[in-house]
């Protein structure tokens, strides 16, 4: 995947562990289950590995990442692969000094056509 983003003229790479969140985690379970039966415990039993024997850690410092051996393994594979592609390089700050807020627009719902 990173090697196709760099030949698409990605310059930069960033990763999110599985997250099940709420009633996402039963739905994920069931098309797993459809899906993979084979590797369905398997699966959930590397994202339990990452969430603390969870399915989800809502905690704002775990939740993108994970914790624990598989987190650590998977952050390892990825730093060596963003190094591989050369995807590592500085990042480039947003520019937001030309974004302004249309005049007209009073509230974040006038910025939409709700008459149609």
């Amino acid at each position: 995947m990173l090697e196709a983003a760099k030949k698409a003229g990605a310059t930069g790479a960033m990763y999110v562990t599985l997250r099940l969140p709420l009633e996402i985690k039963d739905l994920f379970r069931e098309w797993l289950a459809e899906a993979r039966p084979d590797r369905a415990k398997r699966v959930m039993s590397l994202v339990r590995q990452t969430r603390g024997g969870r399915d989800y850690d809502p905690d704002w410092g775990q939740r993108m990442k994970g914790t624990g051996p598989v987190a650590e393994l998977i952050a390892t594979r990825f730093r060596a692969a963003v190094k591989r592609y050369h995807l590592d390089g500085p990042r480039r700050m947003l520019d937001v000094s030309h974004f302004r807020v249309p005049p007209e627009a009073r509230s974040q719902l006038d910025l939409f056509d709700l008459a149609s």
